[in-house]
């Protein structure tokens, strides 16, 4: 109501991170994991140029019947590094993690992948980039697809990443 009232006054709302749902604040660590049988279906996220940084939110789906084995990935990236990640064969992402370093304006990532009753590795596709630079970002998993990768690039003079999502049917 407060955004809606400052919009029709013509009043600017700035805030330091946005509220609600976010898993992250700008410039602070990342970490999140889905409950241990659902994998990561929904990815959202935002850009703000003053701390040149992204929020994010995340959803699960269920993709096992019974808790799946799991194992993080070390950091699979530099900062101001283009880096494509794929889970071991026939796993699923189901968690992320990264720090955000200021001199660099970039973040460090590493991902969770689990394995199930049934492996995921069938019709296996790219999304194409998902967002432009210093915008909105939405992932949605296409239906009966479960995310597997991740790939991403960044640019110095933006100083933000674009992102392309890998997933793949179970078999």
């Amino acid at each position: 109501m407060q955004v809606v009232l400052a919009l029709l006054l013509g009043i600017a709302v700035v805030s330091a991170a946005p509220q609600g749902r976010w898993v992250n604040s700008y410039d602070q660590n990342l970490h999140y994991e889905c409950q241990s049988h659902q994998s990561i279906n929904l990815i959202i996220s935002i850009h703000d140029d003053e701390y040149e940084d992204r929020v994010w939110d995340f959803g699960c789906k269920n993709t096992f019947s019974y808790p799946s084995y799991c194992s993080w990935s070390g950091y699979i990236n530099n900062f101001d590094e283009e880096f494509t990640y794929v889970c071991p064969f026939g796993t699923v992402l189901s968690g992320m993690a990264s720090y955000h370093q200021n001199i660099e304006e970039d973040r460090r990532w590493r991902y969770l992948c689990c394995q199930g009753e049934t492996t995921v590795q069938q019709n296996c596709r790219w999304s194409g980039y998902v967002n432009d630079f210093d915008n909105y970002l939405r992932w949605d998993a296409p239906s009966n697809y479960h995310l597997v990768g991740v790939q991403s690039y960044h640019d110095n003079s933006r100083e933000d990443r674009r992102w392309n999502y890998y997933s793949c049917q179970k078999n």
